[in-house]
């Protein structure tokens, strides 16, 4: 495992041009990228992850128009691209019958998921390929997403033969949020993410339906979550948000000021520390449900889930 510095994207595209794999900040959390066109490529990246098969990857482009020739455009398509481009926003959307893309990505379905990221790092990055990148998070499956080149390592540290390209923390923090537009008439939001259903709405005026979908088991980490709490133990790690409540063993905070944006920004990487203690639980207080609040607590409930 290899870290450069962000400024040496030569050697970042020899890497991902010879075929390797290479994880690269983006303005949500790193991402694992390699060539979408290369079905070898693109099941490294999900052997790397131990993902699952049946769980699709998105495609990353520099721009909305480079994404032309591998998915069926349509009007609510160029809106949201118009308005969120780049930006924290996944766009699912038809697959054309002569693209390129490894069938791999769509896990043998007729839909893709693109993403064009407002990070210049990853921009310049893509400009420079002449292929798209297959970009899940640069996480083990099942484990809490990264936001540094440290927790990559942490993360994927199997992956022998992997490079990073560090660009310090992400902005955002939190994942795109994904909309499905392959059917047009039935727009339907598949995650909650850093940019908030109400302000997609606001700004296209369509209204999102929410689609009847579980996502795989992400955002898990080692120790039981406990949400919304107003008291902790001594032997508790707390994650405050605001004012922080006393009497746990470890704390780190979210947002002294209660900023969402910090809040988001900060989530996983904070969980990752706590989880690295010997606390015996991390408790969580409670974090406003309002614009990007609401994917924070969509991961945190999700990670707060027992496992069947």
């Amino acid at each position: 495992m290899k870290i450069i510095k962000a400024g040496d994207l030569n050697f970042a595209c020899e890497v991902l041009r010879s075929g390797g794999l290479l994880a690269f900040p983006t303005d949500t959390v790193y991402g694992l990228g390699g060539d979408a066109y290369s079905d070898e490529v693109v099941t490294k990246i999900f052997q790397s992850k131990n993902r699952s098969p049946f769980n699709p990857v998105s495609v990353c482009y520099p721009s909305f128009c480079k994404a032309y020739l591998d998915v069926e455009i349509n009007s609510k398509a160029k809106l949201l691209a118009e308005k969120f481009f780049p930006g924290a926003l996944t766009v699912v959307l038809k697959k054309k019958i002569n693209s390129k893309v490894s069938w791999i990505c769509s896990a043998g379905g007729d839909t893709l998921g693109i993403r064009v990221p407002n990070n210049p790092i990853a921009l310049s990055l893509l400009e420079r390929l002449d292929f798209p990148l297959a970009a899940p998070s640069a996480n083990a499956s099942s484990e809490l997403s990264t936001t540094t080149a440290q927790s990559v390592c942490e993360s994927l540290k199997s992956c022998e033969n992997l490079v990073i390209l560090d660009g310090g923390i992400c902005n955002l923090g939190i994942e795109s949020t994904i909309v499905d537009l392959s059917v047009e008439s039935k727009p339907k939001i598949l995650r909650r993410g850093a940019i908030s259903q109400e302000e997609i709405e606001e700004k296209c005026g369509f209204k999102l339906i929410e689609a009847n979908h579980s996502e795989f088991s992400h955002y898990k980490p080692k120790k039981p979550i406990i949400i919304n709490v107003h008291q902790v133990g001594k032997k508790d790690a707390l994650l405050a948000f605001g004012d922080p409540i006393f009497g746990a063993k470890y704390c780190l905070n979210l947002s002294s000021n209660s900023n969402l944006t910090e809040a988001a920004k900060n989530l996983f990487l904070m969980l990752r520390k706590l989880d690295a203690t010997d606390a015996e639980k991390i408790c969580v207080m409670p974090i406003p449900k309002i614009g990007i609040g609401t994917a924070i607590n969509d991961k945190l409930e999700k990670a707060a889930q027992k496992d069947n």
